[in-house]
């Protein structure tokens, strides 16, 4: 069954800064400015002798856009930008961040997790983990996932404002407060500390990332999926975390999310800079409806690359450890620890959530569904990269 309509379908227009409807202008349209060092240094700034070297160039989102971003995603408090020439969307903390993450050090031991938000992270980066770990179960069920696969960039998504509110929140217990603030501790801080083998997620495109991640030894699983279950996926994630904070109806995201006004977009871009890289030998680029459709046969293929050889036997007891069901009541990868910080909201569907393909057909009314596969037309004519389809 179709979602019910809500809101306005994009073709609508509207005028006057206090439209109501979503947005529907070209991201090309919008109004941006080069960012000034006054506004993007704070600290950092002002001590030019340890600042890294400056990445691409970052501009402001302003305007209307601006106005409305603020308006329904209540997370970010400052504003948002853009970056590169290709005009990724991120939080405003990233334009100081931004030089640290492009001058990262990766090393020939890391393993990286490169992904859209939502196309399957969370479940690839177990597999991963536990296929470099010899199939440590015992350690994978009791160590926090984001504890053994630390995400490079989150701490960009922590506003300061939004940092402060959660450590009050959570005044009567100092181990939790401890533990807001250690979410807000760099990825590339804590990676840079860390011994041995290191296992790191990131949603960044290629472009963001060090320039020799691919050179240096270090091995990189790309995962794509298709966009309106990533749409559908994402528009959960940030109505459940506070980070984010997105208070809107589906259609008003997806015009974000199309529109390339939303987190780590262009979905096209970032896709493309992976799949433009799917031949070097240190990159593994999968579909997930691939992955989730015969499990084993993906074990086996991420297996390879990681140049692990596991048993049927060990390879069927990854899968069932893997198994939606199992996987949603797994402490360590559910992020049970951020519902009670408070965090995520506990009224929203859990950060696991249904794990298949096609859940989208009840989100989109007709004209957005319309609307949708015209937009992925476009951009699927510019590529010769195709999500797979399996018969029904």
């Amino acid at each position: 069954m179709r979602g019910a309509r809500v809101g306005s379908a994009a073709r609508d227009t509207c005028s006057g800064a206090s439209c109501e409807r979503a947005p529907t202008m070209s991201a090309d349209a919008l109004t941006r400015h080069a960012l000034p060092p006054q506004s993007i240094g704070g600290k950092h700034a002002s001590n030019a002798a340890e600042a890294p070297p400056a990445g691409p160039v970052v501009r402001w989102v302003t305007g209307e856009a601006h106005h409305r971003l603020l308006r329904d995603f209540t997370g970010e408090r400052t504003g948002f930008v853009r970056v590169s020439e290709k005009g990724y969307f991120l939080p405003s903390k990233f334009a100081t961040e931004m030089p640290h993450f492009v001058n990262f050090q990766p090393r020939a031991t890391d393993t990286w997790v490169v992904t859209y938000p939502r196309s399957g992270t969370t479940w690839t980066q177990e597999m991963v983990w536990l296929l470099a770990n010899d199939m440590d179960f015992q350690t994978a069920k009791s160590v926090d996932l984001n504890e053994r696969f630390p995400f490079f960039e989150f701490n960009c998504f922590i506003h300061e404002d939004t940092k402060r509110e959660f450590l009050e929140e959570n005044a009567g217990d100092p181990e939790m407060q401890k533990e807001v603030l250690a979410m807000a501790v760099p990825g590339y801080r804590l990676l840079a500390d860390m011994k041995g083998p290191r296992f790191i997620k990131t949603h960044l495109p290629f472009t963001l990332l060090p320039k020799n991640l691919l050179t240096c030894g270090a091995k990189v699983i790309y995962l794509a999926r298709n966009p309106k279950d990533v749409a559908v996926s994402f528009f959960h994630m940030n109505r459940l975390i506070r980070t984010q904070g997105y208070n809107g109806d589906f259609e008003t995201y997806w015009n974000y999310f199309q529109n390339d006004l939303h987190a780590w977009t262009p979905y096209w871009s970032h896709l493309e800079e992976g799949w433009q890289r799917r031949t070097h030998p240190r990159m593994l680029f999968m579909f997930y409806e691939e992955m989730s459709r015969d499990t084993p046969a993906a074990i086996r293929k991420v297996a390879s690359f990681l140049e692990k050889e596991p048993t049927d036997e060990q390879v069927a007891s990854l899968a069932d450890h893997l198994d939606i069901v199992n996987f949603r009541k797994n402490r360590a990868v559910n992020s049970q620890r951020l519902f009670e910080l408070g965090i995520m909201r506990k009224e929203e569907e859990g950060f696991i959530r249904k794990g298949g393909v096609g859940g989208w057909t009840n989100y989109f009314t007709p004209e957005l569904e319309a609307q949708a596969d015209r937009w992925i037309a476009e951009n699927l004519a510019k590529t010769d990269m195709r999500f797979p389809t399996f018969p029904s």
